[in-house]
């Protein structure tokens, strides 16, 4: 069984993807912010979005492996499809709430003396975000199985 999944490219080529969006999101905040924060490689949203690389890895992947007119690739697009929607509208809506009720939590803690908690702001991402990450999904996906296909398959 272990053996089975550790060499599923699909699997491999979507936590790849899932790892090096969080790399160059953790690269790009030590660059701006000047510190580093291993909490950083969990966190959602920025740029690239981590979600939709690693689902469109994943989609690419299960096309190369069972055909592009497959009905599992058919499957994997259509959730491809979902991350993306629910990444650039729901999450990003949620984030975009929470960044209000931070402001009304501010003020009223200005007025009232109390210790607001912050609810987490970065949750979903922009059209662009969700594009990058679908885009280097589709990269580490190529590069996946032109460089770690034979070792995938067992030999």
């Amino acid at each position: 069984m272990f053996h089975a999944i550790a060499h599923n490219i699909s699997l491999i080529a979507a936590l790849v993807a899932w790892l090096t969006a969080q790399l160059i999101k953790l690269m790009v905040y030590v660059l701006r912010e000047r510190k580093f924060d291993y909490g950083f490689m969990l966190r959602l949203g920025g740029m690239p979005s981590s979600h939709t690389a690693s689902a469109a890895a994943c989609a690419v992947s299960v096309g190369m492996r069972t055909g592009f007119d497959s009905a599992i690739f058919t499957v994997a697009v259509g959730m491809l499809a979902l991350i993306m929607i629910d990444a650039q509208s729901v999450r990003y809506a949620a984030g975009q709430q929470a960044r209000l009720l931070n402001q009304m939590a501010e003020e009223f803690y200005r007025n009232h003396k109390f210790s607001p908690e912050k609810l987490v702001e970065f949750l979903g991402h922009t059209r662009l975000e969700v594009l990058a990450g679908a885009m280097l999904g589709l990269v580490v996906a190529l590069v996946t199985h032109h460089y770690a296909g034979a070792w995938a398959a067992g030999g």
